[in-house]
């Protein structure tokens, strides 16, 4: 196996921290070629899907993926913008305004970058690109507040597979969770207060989070429990009574059971129940996407006001807000404690100097 290397490396190259954020992925293009080409790799990932692989291949192949595409890229087409898909530009907005702020402290010893576990660009190709600039210390932030196999999981893969191809690993430090994080629960309150200001309270405030199969859950994965105790600390956060919010699961995909109550039945029972109006927040989303926008912001909407609700909100995730950055910028610091960009830089260039004094 030949290891990749960096043809300018120098020993006396100073060495740099690298922060890389990730989040799930998105198509280059709202057209069935580049949603195909999209669904192939992130419905191949054993971690998405645990189906026997070859009875999966089968059922992705010959089925999914000729009727699929089609269907979603006429979805993507409704949130598409003039700076493409809203889930690259939040999260390019982010690791923008986080490389501002924590280089405003720590100075260009620290590199921040962004990719994507799906898609471009691709975890890979960005950790590639850091290695070369000079990173010997990685902090890896996945944007997944709580822990999940079929996520967090699936990045420390890509991760780890990237590192195999390097004759040089650097230092790694991942952060696998911050569900409870306090910053991030205030961050997510405070937006939730400012909607509050300027709209009014609900009958009802939903958390809908995104689903996973209920044997993942029967398996050990602690995504339900996370994102439950999420919800129960905004819900204190925020002075509400049991009766004044519920936790939902969306996007389930399939015919096997997953994570219950499903929001869209939720929600077509609810005015029966006399609950005329919704707010919707997704706790789980650290940016505004297909499924945000398109699922919860529409497509569930109309099941609610044609069940006989009257009034129903979806309140955007934190994006790349002032709240969300500090939060961020707050907890990559709390995980970066102990760690100097240069702290074995002066004596490799004294051993590399010697070395060349000898030859």
């Amino acid at each position: 196996m030949k290891y990749q290397g960096n043809p300018e490396f120098s020993h006396k190259q100073h060495d740099k921290i690298g922060i890389l954020i990730t989040n799930l992925g998105t198509p280059d293009a709202p057209k069935k070629a580049d949603l195909k080409r999209y669904l192939r790799e992130f419905l191949s990932d054993p971690r998405v899907i645990e189906v026997p692989r070859l009875l999966w291949w089968m059922i992705l192949n010959l089925v999914i993926l000729n009727i699929r595409p089609r269907r979603s890229a006429k979805a993507y087409g409704t949130v598409w913008t003039d700076r493409g898909s809203p889930l690259l530009f939040h999260t390019q907005d982010q690791a923008d305004a986080l490389r501002q702020k924590i280089q405003q402290t720590r100075g260009d010893t620290v590199l921040i970058e962004f990719a994507m576990r799906y898609g471009s660009p691709s975890v890979d190709s960005v950790i590639e690109k850091m290695l070369q600039q000079g990173v010997r210390k990685l902090l890896v932030l996945p944007l997944y507040p709580q822990y999940c196999a079929s996520t967090t999981a699936s990045t420390f893969d890509a991760v780890a597979a990237s590192f195999l191809k390097q004759r040089l690993i650097p230092e790694l430090r991942f952060i696998n969770h911050y569900h409870d994080f306090p910053a991030y629960i205030q961050a997510v309150a405070d937006k939730i207060r400012r909607h509050w200001e300027v709209h009014g309270r609900a009958d009802k405030l939903i958390f809908t989070y995104h689903g996973i199969p209920k044997r993942y859950l029967l398996n050990g994965d602690p995504y339900h429990c996370e994102c439950y105790k999420t919800a129960r600390l905004l819900a204190e956060n925020l002075g509400l009574t049991k009766d004044e919010y519920l936790v939902s699961f969306q996007s389930r995909f399939g015919r096997e059971e997953w994570l219950q109550p499903y929001t869209d039945k939720t929600l077509m029972a609810l005015p029966q129940e006399g609950v005329k109006s919704v707010q919707l927040v997704c706790p789980g989303f650290s940016a505004d996407c297909l499924e945000t926008i398109e699922e919860i912001g529409i497509e569930n909407r109309d099941y609610f006001l044609e069940a006989g609700g009257e009034r129903y909100e979806y309140i955007p995730a934190l994006n790349a807000e002032a709240g969300h950055i500090d939060m961020m910028a707050e907890l990559i610091e709390q995980h970066l404690h102990g760690w100097s960009a240069c702290d074995d830089t002066a004596q490799r260039a004294l051993l590399a100097t010697q070395l060349g004094a000898q030859q």
